[in-house]
Parts: C-alpha cells; structure tokens; sequence
C-alpha cells in the first residue's frame, strides 16, 4: 500500500503538520524532531506526493519547454542548457515537440499552463498574434528561447540573425563573391527567417551587388529543401558562385547536390550557413558557419526565467548573445 503523510507523522510520533513543515524544508522545525521525521520516511519509504506540494504551496517547481522540433541537433543543444541550469536551480523540465506548427504550440501552451507550470520557456519558431493571446492568459513568467516577438514586449535570449547573416554574406563577398545566392527559411518568421534574408540583402546593398529574386529560394529548413534550392541554382543561365544558407542542414543538402553534378565545393561554388551544429564539420568539406551559442542560448534563457519566477531584479529582459564566424573549408576565394 502506499505510504502517507499520516503513517510517516505516526511513525515519528509527531503531527502531519509537523511532517510537512519538514518536507517543505520549513526551517521552524527543532533538528531533533526533524532528524526523527527523516528517519521515519527513511524507513517507511514515503515519497512526496508532488502534485499535492505544488496545490498547497502553489508552486510546482516544473517548467514547461516547448520545442519546435525535438529531431534537430540545434534545438536539442537548447534543451541541454535549459536543463542544466535548471537542475541547478531544482526544477524539472517538461518538454513539449510542437512539429513547428503554429496550432500544435498553441495547444501545447495552454495545456503546459494547465498543468500549473511554475514558468514557460517558448523555443524557437515565429510568435505571432495568436502566440500573444495564449501568453496573455500565463499568470507565469514566460521567456522567448533562441526568438523574439516583434514588439519587444517578451523577456527573450537569441542572437542578432539579421547581423548574424550581413556578416555571412560579408565573409563571401572579401573572398571575391559578387554573384551569392541564398536558401532562406521561413519569411513569415520575423525574428529569424525574415531577419536573415534582410541580412543578406543589406550586405548585397552594401557592396554595390543588385538584388536578383531569382537568387533566393526559400526552404523549409530541412536537408531535402537545400538540395532542391541548389538544384535550381545549378539550372540558372548563369550559375552562383557562392550560397548563403539559413541553416546548416539546408547548406548540407546544397554541398550534395553540387557534388552529384560533378562540380566542387569550394573550387566551383562556396557555401557557407548559419547554426554550427556538429553537422558542420561532419560533411566534406567542412562547413563554414556563423556559430550560434545554442547551449548558452537556453542556459541563458532558463537562469532569466528563474529570476523572474523568484520575482528577482532583472536588468535587461532581452538579451542578445554574440556569435562568431567558424572558418572551415566550404568558402574559397576567386
């Protein structure tokens, strides 16, 4: 049968009160008494019951983590520095897959906040109005991971992806590159899809480069969209010598789809992306990346959302982190 409060206070010869005061670490207990309750629960085997803490002290120590994609290595590093730090701070995680769809993260949110979670922590993916409208009903913290809403209005930790690509595209453009082509993401996402491709056309403006649609396909992200992007590329009457791509996994697929037509990375055509996952120095040639710090993004994010859960003074909600560019072997000069 399972052990209770009662069997436990009956056990140490002191009151159910008395059993939870120390359970709850209520300092207003004698070191006697309490050595005699932990003993009794030591013999016993009682365990807390969690959900019946969190009702009586309104606090549930649990955070709800909704991630757009758990299969991607980038958002699964976020997820380790969530984790870390919140082990630190004695929080569990609860963490939600949302398939990078809008309706999904809507229902996932409302049913994390049903579930009396301390404070949410939104990973990635585009906040729009409707994300703004479920936040609204959290009566807890909430913190943007690795995005940002439009206005501001929400404590976040990203990187700047609009500088983060300006300088991408930089790189290509020292190394003699004039005709750069891009496989964006999403542009309905503000904070990261659409920041990167004005990144991307503000380094073009700022080399005197003209702007051509045609050099832009926008993919879904995942390896396949890359391929297919760099496929259309190869077909233009006149070819790209260098690509910029949104993400890692999309740049891998550009890399295979020039080698399967027999030309060469980085002889004939550069790449370079944006993500530094552990992808990028697996292929051959190793990518050149713009670096996001992805484990201190979330570590960052879990120790802001614990100083607001805490009601502690918070100096600047909205942090940005820096990246850096990793140089490697996909990028040549001509």
């Amino acid at each position: 049968m399972t052990v209770t409060i009662y069997d436990v206070a009956r056990e140490a010869g002191v009151s159910m009160a008395t059993v939870s005061r120390v359970v709850n670490n209520n300092p207003n207990v004698k070191p006697q008494t309490r050595k005699k309750v932990f003993e009794a629960i030591e013999r016993l085997g009682y365990r807390p019951n969690a959900v019946a803490r969190g009702l009586a002290s309104k606090k549930t120590t649990t955070v709800g983590v909704v991630i757009p994609d758990i299969s991607n290595a980038i958002f699964a590093e976020v997820a380790r520095g969530i984790e870390d730090i919140a082990n630190m701070y004695h929080y569990n995680i609860i963490l939600c897959n949302a398939d990078k769809k809008k309706d999904k993260e809507i229902r996932v949110i409302n049913t994390l906040l049903e579930k009396q979670v301390d404070g949410l922590l939104f990973m990635g993916g585009a906040v729009t109005e409707d994300h703004l409208q479920a936040f609204k009903t959290a009566n807890v913290p909430i913190v943007l991971c690795a995005t940002t809403d439009e206005n501001g209005s929400i404590p976040s930790v990203d990187i700047d992806h609009e500088a983060a690509a300006f300088d991408a595209v930089q790189t290509l453009i020292k190394n003699g590159h004039r005709s750069i082509a891009m496989i964006g993401g999403t542009l309905q996402d503000p904070a990261n899809g659409y920041a990167r491709f004005q990144g991307y056309k503000r380094a073009l403006e700022t080399a005197g480069i003209p702007y051509d649609e045609n050099m832009v396909r926008i993919g879904n992200y995942r390896y396949e969209s890359g391929a297919d992007a760099m496929k259309y590329f190869l077909e233009l009457p006149s070819r790209p010598t260098a690509v910029f791509s949104a993400t890692d996994e999309m740049a891998i697929g550009a890399i295979h789809c020039i080698q399967d037509a027999g030309l060469k990375v980085p002889g004939d055509i550069s790449v370079i992306s944006v993500d530094n996952s552990r992808m990028a120095s697996m292929v051959r040639p190793q990518l050149t990346a713009v670096a996001q710090p992805m484990y201190d993004i979330g570590a960052v994010s879990m120790r802001l959302l614990t100083k607001l859960m805490k009601k502690e003074t918070v100096e600047n909600p909205r942090v940005v982190l820096p990246y850096e560019i990793v140089t490697r072997q996909s990028v040549g000069s001509i």
